[in-house]
């Protein structure tokens, strides 16, 4: 049975907080709201938890993982950044965007796309996320809390709580999310790709 922590939106709970990154840290497995729509989070090396995300959402190897950063001085330890992506990059967070990049040898193997050796980044504008990934010190490994067969993601804590209780550790409801998921640019062949329109709004990239 998943653990359900109902965290205030604008002043999230100390205490809940903490308790949530001790279970990360523990190898949880963790829904949890974003400035777009619910994802699934775990730690950064938890392979389990990568294989459980893949089993829910019916991944496969081809798939970008998010790394979902506090802020730059962590995205730069997982990324190459030239100075032109970096401003573009900028300007646009923290946002509903993610950015597909080249890893650095930081980024697990196994979190790669397997051929062009790309990694997802964002960094959100949500205060619980926020909140989450300070008292984490590290970014959170995340997918879109899509399920397989459904058009949109799901909107609500409770909901997950209800459907998803027997396949995640945790739930984190701080009220509704949207349907829309992130904006995916891909900057891994140096200009901006647009992959996905989503949340975030392509203008600057355009």
């Amino acid at each position: 049975m998943a653990k359900y922590f109902d965290v205030h939106p604008d002043n999230p709970q100390r205490r809940s907080i903490t308790n949530v990154a001790d279970s990360i840290r523990s190898g949880a497995l963790v829904a949890y709201p974003t400035d777009s729509c619910y994802a699934l989070g775990c730690q950064l090396g938890n392979r389990e938890g990568i294989s459980r995300i893949r089993s829910i959402r019916q991944l496969d190897e081809r798939h970008h993982f998010t790394l979902v950063c506090e802020n730059f001085a962590q995205l730069g330890q997982f990324v190459h950044l030239d100075n032109d992506v970096f401003r573009a990059i900028k300007a646009a967070t923290p946002g509903s965007y993610t950015f597909i990049l080249p890893a650095t040898k930081e980024v697990p193997r196994q979190l790669m796309h397997p051929k062009k050796k790309t990694v997802g980044v964002r960094i959100p504008d949500h205060v619980v996320t926020q909140a989450l990934l300070s008292e984490l010190g590290e970014p959170l490994l995340s997918s879109t809390l899509l399920l397989p067969d459904e058009e949109e993601p799901l909107t609500q804590g409770w909901e997950i709580k209800e459907r998803l209780d027997h396949v995640v550790d945790a739930v984190v409801d701080s009220g509704d999310c949207g349907t829309e998921p992130t904006t995916v640019i891909d900057f891994s062949e140096g200009g901006a790709e647009i992959v996905r329109r989503g949340a975030g709004d392509t203008a600057l990239f355009e």
